[in-house]
């Protein structure tokens, strides 16, 4: 296999990966972040630990689904992350959400 195949193979395997990525995210309503791994989850638990002096961060994912082009399953029932870096979690807004308000109600039109 050339170093050319291997390019395109990779980057078959991206796209294959992204296209699943947009057709799976309406089903889920968290995304995080981090530094391994890149998450969609329908529910997350984040827990800051200490031991010692050092501060960590323990993620608990249910329904989950991991961006890793490598993995052959990507969608697994739970996930269990223990992190010393930065973990970001931001909750999706779905079509049906009528939870965020009209910026004109926001300026007090």
């Amino acid at each position: 296999m050339s170093s050319e195949d291997l390019e395109n193979y990779e980057t078959e395997a991206e796209l294959a990966l992204y296209r699943e990525y947009r057709d799976v995210v309406g089903l889920f309503r968290y995304v995080v972040e981090t530094e391994r791994r890149f998450y969609l989850a329908n529910k997350v638990d984040l827990q800051v630990r200490a031991s010692g002096g050092d501060v960590y961060f323990e993620v608990s994912m249910t329904d989950a689904w991991v961006w890793d082009v490598y993995r052959s399953a990507r969608l697994v029932k739970n996930v269990r992350v223990v992190t010393f870096k930065d973990v970001n979690i931001e909750e999706l807004a779905h079509d049906d959400d009528q939870t965020i308000p009209d910026i004109r109600q926001l300026r007090g039109r």
